[in-house]
């Protein structure tokens, strides 16, 4: 039983981290972190979960859900900054629980992480399939759009009765952003800052031409009253505003979990770390600077979309098409502002894209380095000094599930795995300080062990809150980790046979 709980001595995981001709590239500076972490922040979340959560639980009030989801973040991200500088080598939360916690509970991250960083892929992914169709609709007519049945899975159908067959516009920013990452994280970063200021760029405008538009009426009262009625959504689906999490400060909290997973993408900074130049310095700098711009601009942005429209109106015309709808009905001579918006997510959700791509091919290429994984996933491109076959492979897996599945059989996934490491980096904080409390720390987490423990209770709360369909699709994904383990990793796992020498 103890082998399952051997962990990677610290000696080793810094000398890994050491620059070496064999390894990662070091090119990103503190800027390109932050660019990066905005870059996996600000995406589907900002343009839908905003509306979703205002619209069925919290109403106006949802820029109070924003702060508490902020905050819970937050927790997480200072035990993040914290490892980040002392063990500034790729794999996140795996590396860091592997040192901590040892190898068991590191295979089980890392093999979460893989919902957070392809399963979210993918499923961001058939978004921006599905909003590259509003655009080309938008601006050249509808007879332009891709036909449903090559834009949508085969367990969809339209209300025309059109069965899907493949997303093809998924699998096509894929392959291009795979291309992209395969020819360098450097190449990658640049197009990822040109995204990142275009979209906060047409944030930042909306904000301050939709603020002249705010109406005082849709703010009072600012949490939805538990006599506000029913309303009935688009999809036939009847809200009951007099149910417990629907009105309120029930609500509000019930409206946190729902824009906590906007936030989703900063810890995959954390990836990076080995080619980041200085980690011990950038990497807190781009973990907590990406998570405290995006927590503003989500706060304001909120504010203004509810001042726009009232909160009901997001249920009737779709969580998708809000933002768009808003400009469209309440900001008179701005309809072009809409057009920019539907660009907006697109670019949006290119960046996020990019980074959870980013993010799964540097977990793996740390578990295939341990000999979790087959080597496959560790060979770097020996001009270009990225895991290209391991891109590619993950390119692969990434497209079955966006050409085939719905994106809602696959979303909320990304959500478990990522609380769940979460957790577990948070208590690796406390852990780390009462077994190595003489290792160099650049960044410390203050007030340890609360907010450690604070975070890790925080998360887990928002873990229980998924129900249980949820737990269920865990366990067996759990399930197929352990037998990969059992059957492969135990075998090869390099930190196993340094402990029988």
């Amino acid at each position: 039983m103890g082998k399952l709980f051997v962990k990677k001595p610290i000696s080793l995981l810094l000398a890994e981290a050491s620059e070496s001709e064999k390894g990662l590239k070091r090119t990103l500076g503190a800027g390109s972190l932050i660019a990066l972490g905005i870059g996996a922040i600000i995406g589907a979340g900002l343009f839908v979960r905003t509306a979703a959560a205002a619209g069925q639980h919290a109403g106006p009030a949802v820029t109070i859900s924003f702060i508490i989801a902020a905050i819970g973040c937050a927790l997480a991200g200072l035990c993040y900054a914290e490892f980040a500088s002392m063990i500034p080598i790729a794999g996140s939360a795996y590396t860091y629980s592997y040192a901590t916690m040892g190898e068991f509970i590191a295979w089980i991250i890392g093999w979460d992480l893989v919902l957070e960083y392809a399963l979210g892929a993918a499923t961001v992914a058939i978004g921006w399939s599905q909003y590259l169709n509003k655009l080309l609709e938008k601006v050249f007519g509808p007879g332009f759009a891709i036909p449903y049945e090559w834009s949508h899975s085969p367990f969809e159908i339209s209300d025309a009765g059109v069965h899907g067959i493949m997303n093809i516009p998924a699998v096509f920013i894929l392959l291009l952003l795979s291309l992209l990452l395969i020819r360098g994280i450097e190449g990658s970063a640049i197009v990822n800052n040109i995204i990142v200021i275009t979209k906060v760029a047409i944030v930042i405008l909306l904000i301050i031409l939709g603020w002249q538009f705010i109406n005082p009426a849709n703010h009072t009262p600012f949490t939805i009253p538990a006599d506000a009625g029913s309303v009935t959504m688009h999809n036939g689906k009847v809200v009951n505003y007099a149910d417990f999490w629907f009105h309120g400060i029930p609500g509000v909290l019930r409206g946190a979990g729902v824009v906590f997973f906007a936030f989703i993408g900063f810890d995959a900074v954390s990836t990076a770390a080995q080619e980041t130049k200085n980690p011990k310095r950038n990497m807190p700098v781009g973990i907590l600077a990406s998570l405290a711009i995006c927590t503003v601009l989500y706060i304001l942005f909120s504010y203004v979309l509810t001042g726009i429209a009232p909160y009901q109106d997001f249920l009737k015309q779709g969580g998708e098409a809000s933002v768009a709808y808003a400009i469209d009905t309440y900001m008179p001579g701005y309809q072009w502002l809409s057009t920019f918006v539907t660009v907006a997510i697109l670019a949006g959700f290119s960046s996020v894209i990019l980074v959870m791509l980013l993010g799964q091919t540097r977990v793996f290429y740390s578990m295939s380095n341990d000999g979790l994984v087959p080597k496959v996933f560790s060979n770097l491109h020996p001009k270009f000094r990225t895991p290209y076959r391991s891109q590619l492979l993950f390119f692969v897996f990434v497209s079955l599930f966006a050409a085939f599945v719905p994106d809602s059989v696959v979303g909320d996934m990304t959500s478990i795995g990522t609380l769940f490491a979460f957790v577990l980096v948070c208590l690796g904080v406390i852990v780390m300080r009462k077994t190595n409390p003489d290792l160099p720390r650049a960044f410390k987490t203050p007030a340890v062990p609360f907010i450690p423990i604070l975070g890790a209770i925080f998360c887990l709360t928002m873990i229980v809150s998924l129900g249980i369909e949820n737990w269920a699709r865990l366990i067996v994904w759990l399930l197929i980790g352990f037998a990969i383990y059992f059957g492969y990793s135990v075998k090869n796992s390099k930190a196993r046979k340094m402990n029988q020498k």
